[in-house]
This record gives structure tokens, C-alpha cells and sequence, in this order.
């Protein structure tokens, strides 16, 4: 396959640049400790971990689809968590959420080769930018904090733009703003449905990165890598 010449990168944040999964066990890890949870019947971190990601993924489903707005979101997935520990708690589940939106954000682990492609980027001049689909200050706070912010043009939150990906409208909003056209760009991402098939769906090619899931069916990127480094080849 020939490759395309690229004028403008667009990048997703979470799972693909900034290690969320690493960052997430790291601030439960430290909620676990701080609120005392063992104390109150939860033996041991890894059952915490293990139930909270459950439900993590099945709200954040539900909130991608409509179904809940962003404050049920983020309190209800700790609450359900907790219920399954018999403990029926919905203040102490609202500060769970407070202080894992609050702690979250000042974890610094990186993909492996993260920086090492964004300067190489960089250095050949390509603007780059983000579409995330998490919450506004979060995402901003994540970026300086592990000090990838200087990177980017332009940032464009789901909470900013008033909708997610994988709608094509989040990425016709993001290529305005970035005075950017379809065949110029290209989008990296880890997601299949949202970041794959909403930039494919919106005339952009893709890049997808996510070793731990590959890329079958019928959502089909433009180029698959193992690593980010491996972008070197493509850009």
C-alpha cells in the first residue's frame, strides 16, 4: 500500500498516548488506602480493582450511548462497585469519585516511545492535535502534568465539542478548527468503533494501536502498528 503524504495528525489521548490503565490501578491504588477500604470489608486491592473495572466499562458504555450524563458516570460506577461489597454508601461513593477525578490527573506514565514520537513529529513540523472523548479540565490536566500539553495545536474534549466519537460531527469539528481537509489527515487511536471507525466514517485515515485487541471484522483501519515508534515508518 503506498503511502499517503499527511499534513495534519490527529491523536487520541487515553490508551494511546497517556498508559490510562496503569494511571487508573495507580489513583484506585491510593483511594484504597487513603478511604481505608479494607477496614470496611474490602480484603484486598485486587478484588477493588477487579470489580471497579467491571463497572467502569459497563457505565461508561451506558454514558457513550446517552444513557446517563457525566455526573451519574462518575459516581455510579464507584457506587456499584461498592454495593457488590455490601456496601450500600452513596457518600462515600460521591468522594471516591471526587478524589479519583482529582488524584487521576497528576499520574505521569506514558506509552513507551510516547515522547520519543511526538519530538520526532515535531521536529518535521507536522501540527498535532487530540480528540479525546474525556472531560475537559481532566484531559488538559493529564497533558501538563506528564508534560505532553506543548505538543498540540489543538485540543478537542467530547465535553467542549458537545459530542463524542466515534460521530463523524466530532471529527468534522476538530478538522475546522485545525483548518484541516480529510485527505490530509490521520488519526492514531486504540478504540476500534470510536476512533477508527468515526475517523474512517468521516473521510480520515487511520491508524490503529492497541496490541492487546486486534483489528478484525468489518472496522477496518488503514494501518495497524504494535508500537508507536513504528509510526516513523509512516510518517
Amino acid at each position: 500500500m503506498s503511502i499517503r503524504t499527511y499534513q495534519q495528525i490527529f491523536f487520541d489521548l487515553d490508551h494511546t498516548l497517556w498508559d490510562f490503565e496503569t494511571n487508573s490501578r495507580e489513583t484506585l491504588q491510593d483511594l484504597y488506602l487513603e478511604l481505608g477500604l479494607e477496614g470496611r470489608g474490602i480484603d484486598t486491592f485486587e478484588e477493588f480493582h477487579a470489580v471497579y473495572h467491571h463497572y467502569n466499562q459497563i457505565f461508561w458504555d451506558r454514558f457513550r450511548k446517552g444513557f446517563i450524563n457525566r455526573d451519574e458516570l462518575r459516581w455510579k460506577r464507584m457506587w456499584r462497585t461498592l454495593v457488590d461489597f455490601k456496601i450500600a454508601d452513596e457518600n462515600l461513593a460521591r468522594d471516591m469519585s471526587e478524589r479519583y477525578l482529582e488524584i487521576l490527573p497528576t499520574k505521569k506514565n506514558l506509552f513507551h516511545d510516547t515522547i520519543d514520537i511526538l519530538d520526532y513529529l515535531k521536529a518535521k513540523s507536522y501540527p498535532m492535535h487530540l480528540i479525546t472523548n474525556g472531560f475537559e479540565k481532566t484531559q488538559h490536566a493529564k497533558m501538563k502534568n506528564s508534560g505532553i500539553d506543548h505538543y498540540f495545536t489543538h485540543v478537542i474534549t467530547s465535553e467542549a465539542a458537545g459530542i463524542m466519537k466515534p460521530h463523524v460531527a466530532i471529527f468534522e469539528y476538530a478538522m475546522e478548527k485545525a483548518g484541516a481537509r480529510p485527505h490530509h489527515c490521520i488519526m492514531i487511536g486504540d478504540t476500534l468503533d470510536a476512533d477508527i471507525e468515526g475517523a474512517n466514517n468521516a473521510g480520515i485515515d487511520t491508524v490503529y494501536f492497541n496490541p492487546a485487541v486486534p483489528a478484525n471484522g468489518d472496522i477496518q483501519p488503514t494501518y495497524v502498528i504494535e508500537n508507536l515508534g513504528e509510526l516513523k515508518k509512516l510518517l
